[in-house]
């Protein structure tokens, strides 16, 4: 699959699509734009634009698909894990492709795949949280704690494991339940990474962007305490 991309540069806005013809439309109606054609979604085209402290990184772009319901690819990072770390976000509703990412200073791994998936159903509102939601993810640790019921258990146990341990993480933990519990029709598809998926590919690529940063990170107060 071929992915047409047509990017904005005074707007820092853009669009991408699998299909020639509509990439050549839209730029009919956007003189001065520029057109790219890649085997995989790029990185960096259209550009994300500054990030604003406190909130993440958004750009929205068009994208045919002709799937019913609601998809989101998720991926998270942290280098040297612990260590600076990031999340990346795809979320498509009705062709509308928006994509999110930040940074942290220092967390890991498993709390950035986390809160991919966390600020992905955040964006989902109204009468579109009664739609099949699919969430894509590599992360088995994400996808089984809310699957296989491990969560749920542990809140039960007041956070602590069967062994009497205490379950890490329970600050997302406890958002993500309060969350999926609300979504009636969600379900969670475990997608191997690094494996050519396109749209995992590019939440890989947000989520390592982001963790390098840079001035536009978070602390990560949850693992910080």
């Amino acid at each position: 699959m071929k992915y047409h991309t047509v990017s904005i540069s005074k707007s820092g806005h853009g669009a991408i699509f699998t299909n020639a013809g509509d990439a050549k439309e839209y730029r009919k109606n956007h003189p001065g734009s520029t057109y790219q054609v890649f085997d995989r979604i790029p990185a960096k085209i259209p550009p994300l634009g500054a990030v604003e402290a406190g909130k993440p990184a958004a750009v929205k772009m068009s994208v045919a698909t002709s799937s019913d319901g609601i998809r989101i690819y998720t991926d998270g990072s942290a280098l040297n894990n612990p260590g600076p770390g990031g999340y990346g976000v795809i979320l498509m509703i009705d062709g509308e492709y928006t994509e999110f990412a930040q940074g942290y200073r220092h967390t890991t791994n498993n709390r950035m795949e986390m809160m991919a998936v966390i600020t992905a159903l955040e964006g989902i509102k109204g009468e579109d949280r009664k739609r099949p939601i699919v969430v894509h993810s590599d992360s088995q640790y994400t996808i089984n704690g809310i699957t296989k019921g491990w969560a749920r258990n542990w809140r039960k146990k007041g956070w602590k494991k069967a062994d009497g341990k205490p379950a890490l993480n329970p600050d997302l933990w406890k958002r993500m339940l309060e969350l999926t519990e609300g979504l009636p029709k969600l379900t969670f598809k475990w997608v191997k990474g690094h494996a050519g998926d396109p749209l995992n590919e590019r939440a890989d690529d947000l989520a390592n962007g982001a963790a390098q940063g840079g001035d536009v990170m978070l602390e990560d107060e949850g693992y910080m305490n």
